[in-house]
Order: structure tokens, then sequence, then C-alpha cells
């Protein structure tokens, strides 16, 4: 892919300091990838919600709701990076309801994305376009860290597992 067609107002491509094993997913000479911008279901911003923030970066937040109460999740937006911030005790393995925690509307759903998984996945938008093919798809299952971020057809997704080796 050719450097003009990168849009590169909306993505944060860095040197990042030596990361722990939770940390973010690392090339190997440096770079990682930040999501500084995301948008929920009617195209509210999920970034900055909250004053949450990780290594400086502000949060990606989503409402979650289990049959035991619901509340807030502040995501990290380092690309594989698991943190999270919540107040919520939730067992791993859950089936979570997604929603924005703006509008209240729930998340879109993508589906499963990997056979024979029980996870579904929801799509977080990265442009006020609200298009499938540029989001982060997230799992409904807690502890389930297996998001996808897709940008013309899985080029993100793609490029990080091909650093990961």
């Amino acid at each position: 892919m050719a450097r003009e067609d990168i849009d590169l107002d909306h993505l944060d491509v860095r040197r990042a300091p030596e990361a722990s094993g939770t940390g973010p997913v690392t090339s190997p000479d440096g770079v990682i990838i930040v999501v500084r911008q995301a948008f929920g279901p009617t195209g509210e911003s999920l970034v900055g919600v909250s004053d949450v923030t990780f290594d400086g970066y502000p949060a990606i937040t989503v409402g979650v709701r289990t049959s035991d109460g619901e509340g807030f999740v502040h995501l990290s937006p380092i690309h594989g990076d698991r943190r999270k911030q919540t107040d919520l005790a939730i067992e791993p393995g859950t089936k979570c309801e997604l929603f924005c925690p703006v509008s209240r509307e729930p998340l879109h759903r993508v589906g499963r994305v990997v056979e024979g998984e029980d996870a579904e996945y929801y799509a977080i938008y990265l442009t006020p376009k609200l298009d499938r093919g540029s989001a982060i798809y997230v799992s409904d299952v807690w502890g389930h860290y297996h998001s996808r971020i897709v940008d013309e057809g899985e080029l993100i997704s793609a490029w990080a597992a091909s650093v990961d080796k």
C-alpha cells in the first residue's frame, strides 16, 4: 500500500518503550498503532468519554451489560494492549451485551468471525461514516481478547499479525 493511501491524520505510529506482556503489540522497530478516534452506532465519539487514559492516550469507552448489572469499560486505544479499566466484576467467559455509553444504543452486531468460537463481534467504527470495513470488532465474551481492527479488508490486523511473528 502506498503511503498516500493511508489516513495519517487518524493513525498514530510511534516508537514504543519496551513493552511488558500486557502492553501493546510492537513491531521489531518498536512501532505501535494507536486508535485516536472511534464511533458508536449513531456516530457519537467513544474516545475521551471519560478521563481514563492509557500511556497518555484517551480510552475508548464501551457500555457492558450482564445479568448482574451494567457499567462502562474503558479500553486501551493501543492495538494489542489488553489493559482496561472498569468497576464491574465479571467472570471470564461471561457473554455481555455491548452498548454505546453516550446514546445507550446497542453496538452493531457483526457476528461470528472465527468458526467454532462462541464469541460474537460488535463494531466500533473508526470513521464517522460508520463503515464496517473500517472498524474495531470487539468480542461479547468477557476475557476473550481476540478483537480485530479492520480497515480495507483486515489491513491493520494483517500488518499486526505479520509483525507479531
